[in-house]
């Protein structure tokens, strides 16, 4: 069964019950490993610790060292066996401890998970997942708090995914496992325990490529993805004290990323702020913004705004300032609206 979720979990009914996205995570992969002996999962401390954030823990107790096993400290290398493993017909999860860490694994991404299915005419695919932690709001410092999604949505050949509630996390992974395509999987890391959320008893899956509208409205569109999103709804919230109605959507996939619903509100609303806490320059969400001007262009009221982190290394001390809350959120909407 496929799935969508437009609004917030709210309350468990006897159909659903409350988790958080972690637990999303460790779910999906659970129930992945038990549905297809092809799943195999990986990476630096992820079997018996369960990973630095506990994301597999009981795992390989459950599935065996064969499937659920750890790695050397090597992203190369991780990222290279689940190439070689999904060429084999393997359906590989591989997880990078921190996504800042992907760097020496970024050619074998770049030159062969990316280009498998094109250089061989269609005779192998990569059909793998790395998932990874991502994003700053934990204290993390330089080199455990980076957000850097547009590399990976610049290579054409693999989907790049942040989901920010259990819902989506838990069904954008087992559609991430079960597809034929490559897929860089980023969970927002300050939201694994702070998103809680309700999420079916049964099997679902949620499409990658459609976006999540959270809130609907008729003077403003804010869209964003992952960590961002509690901000962008206290945003609204803020606003709709005053008397704006803001329409807010979660893209939860980037690559592809769901042009139809975006335009489709902005064309309502006539104004757009795009909101992430990836650096400014070559932000994925310029696309999103270009897209808007190029085909949106005779509804607009106002430019597209965009709130995004500053273009400096992500800063441990002052990651509040760096971090596009609530207030940046706000004032970059009344500018729209103001104009």
């Amino acid at each position: 069964m496929t799935a969508t979720q437009d609004k917030p979990a709210g309350t468990a009914t006897p159909d659903t019950r409350t988790i958080n996205l972690i637990q999303g995570v460790t779910e999906a992969l659970a129930e992945e490993l038990e549905r297809d002996s092809r799943v195999v999962v990986f990476g630096e401390d992820v079997g018996a610790r369960g990973g630095v954030f506990m994301a597999t823990a009981g795992l390989q107790e459950r599935f065996g060292r064969g499937r659920v096993f750890d790695t050397p400290l090597s992203e190369a290398s991780i990222v290279g066996a689940a190439v070689g493993m999904a060429a084999r017909g393997m359906r590989p999860v591989a997880e990078i401890q921190f996504a800042d860490y992907i760097g020496p694994g970024f050619d074998q991404l770049l030159s062969q998970a990316a280009k498998l299915r094109y250089r061989s005419g269609g005779q192998f695919s990569a059909p793998m997942v790395i998932r990874t932690p991502s994003g700053g709001g934990v204290k993390g410092g330089h080199h455990h708090s980076q957000s850097p999604e547009s590399y990976y949505a610049h290579m054409a050949g693999i989907k790049v995914v942040m989901p920010s509630t259990p819902y989506d996390a838990k069904g954008l992974l087992k559609a991430a496992i079960r597809g034929e395509d490559p897929v860089m999987f980023f969970e927002p890391k300050r939201l694994y325990r702070a998103s809680k959320g309700e999420v079916p008893n049964h099997d679902f899956t949620v499409k990658i490529g459609e976006a999540a509208l959270r809130r609907t409205g008729n003077d403003l569109s804010l869209i964003g993805y992952g960590g961002v999103m509690p901000d962008l709804l206290k945003a609204a919230d803020a606003l709709e004290a005053e008397g704006i109605s803001v329409e807010v959507i979660d893209l939860r996939s980037l690559v592809p990323w769901d042009r139809p619903r975006v335009l489709e509100s902005v064309e309502k609303t006539g104004r757009a702020v795009l909101v992430s806490e990836a650096p400014r320059t070559a932000n994925f969400m310029g696309e999103v913004a270009y897209v808007i001007q190029e085909q949106a262009f005779d509804y607009l009221s106002a430019p597209v705004q965009q709130v995004a982190g500053f273009d400096i290394p992500y800063p441990y001390v002052q990651d509040k300032i760096y971090l596009p809350g609530a207030n940046r959120i706000v004032a970059a909407c009344v500018k729209a609206l103001n104009y």
